[in-house]
């Protein structure tokens, strides 16, 4: 995976990797660790933004819903997404996008957990909720979360478009999805790949809030 890398990129790579072994000062601990983050940000693939704001925007002027879901930290992070994108644009004065968020739903979560398994709490709202055309942006770190694996899935076989946002070696959920943002990180960096799914969300957000379409 770090073949990739530049020399420069792979020394980062080593000192993050060190900084979490080694006893060091708060504020060095914190250089490196922005140092480290902006090397991962650097490494976004722009196209690949440019080509996901293209179907956002269709899905906008379709009026297409747009789902989010992940677990954790990046749950939190779908939550977030769908909040900006829906309420940022209208701010000013452009039209807002369908968002729901499959993690805000606390009963419907828990009783699908209960009933049917964990495995199964996004995709058993999506079989209520979803339509041919709709979107699925799935949030996770090592891309191997199977309630998030599930979702993209089912949109793949409902006439929908899946998108995943992860981190590591972008696990399974790299390889199913239609379109997709990676975070080029190493093998288990859970805080730094989220980070950078945030900062992928507030681009996303504040390229519909402030640049001129429709």
């Amino acid at each position: 995976m770090h073949g990739s890398l530049t020399y420069n990129q792979k020394i980062i790579m080593h000192k993050f990797e060190e900084l979490l072994k080694k006893n060091q000062s708060a504020e060095a601990f914190t250089s490196d660790y922005i140092l480290y983050l902006s090397s991962l940000l650097t490494q976004l693939d722009k196209p690949a933004f440019a080509q996901i704001i293209c179907i956002l925007e269709h899905a906008r002027i379709q009026g297409n819903n747009i789902f989010l879901c992940g677990n954790g930290g990046s749950a939190a992070t779908a939550s977030h997404i769908a909040e900006d994108l829906a309420l940022g644009p209208k701010k000013k004065g452009h039209m807002a996008f369908r968002t729901i968020s499959l993690t805000d739903n606390a009963a419907s979560i828990t009783a699908i957990g209960n009933d049917d398994g964990y495995e199964e709490i996004f995709v058993k709202q999506l079989e209520n909720l979803f339509n041919k055309g709709d979107l699925i942006i799935g949030i996770s770190a090592s891309g191997n979360s199977p309630n998030v694996i599930k979702a993209l899935e089912y949109a793949n076989a409902n006439g929908g478009i899946s998108i995943a946002l992860t981190g590591f070696d972008g696990g399974k959920m790299k390889k199913i999805s239609q379109h997709g943002l990676h975070v080029p990180s190493g093998p288990g960096e859970y805080e730094p790949v989220e980070d950078a799914h945030l900062v992928m969300g507030h681009i996303l957000a504040s390229y519909f809030k402030y640049q001129p379409h429709e």
